[in-house]
């Protein structure tokens, strides 16, 4: 018949509401202040059922547990998860499993997380199954440096430079409210931002012309700053709607994107009207 000193010895905790249920082996283990509470070198706090209360939360006890049964536990994914272990870790003084989660934080603040993806397209089919799939307006840049059709003015090289500069900017600013798309598809522009809202294109910013001079064409670059930037406002419009608004397309299309008309400003009696419902809508 098997004595009573060799019948395992079970602890009932409560910690901070979690119940658990294990062996004092478990929990005497390692050299821990558990191993102190359970080897009688500390007094610990008991209810009338006797269940051991220890005021921490429960929600990684089952971890602690683990690794004091198999001296390593599969870390959390969640940075924040990671270091709410570790202060358990430290409560509990189980130095093995500090030194895991605290080697777990230092490998996490190493590594770079990207801030942005920007899908880089090379053809019209991918490009307008980007757009419509977007739940987001879109903000489009095609660049085709590769173009070398005509030969460029000296500022030319420079300002398409400035205008990458800007996108990269922008998507890194806005990119959690637009998609950004780089277009790289064959095409006779070299530098174009096109903008669309619900799928539509509401607005374009050609950034290239010709220049004739006495002996041949020049390809003009240009770098209307001002101009993008206050497209990209103009496209805040489009967020979080569901359907086209009419006047609203109207009021963003007032350089002629949507109607396909000349870039020139209109009067300005209509450029003026313009902004207020820009403003309007703004303020909605």
């Amino acid at each position: 018949m098997q004595s009573q000193d060799s019948q395992p010895k079970y602890a009932k905790l409560n910690i901070g509401g979690s119940l658990f249920y294990t062996t004092i082996g478990t929990l005497t283990k390692h050299d821990t202040m558990l191993k102190a509470m359970f080897s009688g070198r500390m007094k610990v706090l008991t209810d009338t059922e006797g269940w051991v209360l220890i005021d921490r939360c429960g929600k990684h006890f089952n971890s602690v547990l683990n690794f004091l049964r198999d001296e390593h536990v599969a870390l959390p994914n969640k940075t924040h998860e990671i270091a709410e272990l570790l202060a358990e870790a430290k409560f509990y003084l189980i130095s093995p499993l500090i030194e895991a989660c605290q080697q777990a934080l230092r490998l996490r603040q190493c590594k770079i997380e990207p801030q942005c993806c920007i899908p880089l397209v090379s053809t019209s089919a991918d490009l307008s199954q980007l757009i419509t799939s977007s739940s987001k307006p879109v903000v489009k840049l095609l660049i085709n440096r590769h173009n070398n059709k005509y030969s460029y003015t000296s500022a030319s090289d420079d300002n398409l430079l400035k205008n990458i500069e800007l996108f990269d900017k922008l998507s890194l600013r806005f990119g959690s409210r637009f998609l950004f798309i780089k277009d790289v598809s064959g095409s006779s522009e070299i530098c174009c931002w096109s903008y669309f809202g619900l799928a539509t294109k509401v607005a374009e910013v050609c950034c290239t012309s010709i220049v004739y001079a006495t002996d041949k064409k020049h390809t003009k670059v240009d770098f209307p700053e001002a101009r993008i930037y206050e497209e990209c406002l103009n496209l805040m419009l489009y967020e979080n709607r569901t359907e086209p608004d009419q006047e609203l397309m109207q009021a963003t299309s007032w350089r002629g994107a949507v109607s396909g008309v000349s870039s020139a400003y209109g009067s300005d009696d209509e450029e003026e009207r313009n902004r207020i419902v820009l403003r309007k809508r703004l303020v909605l």
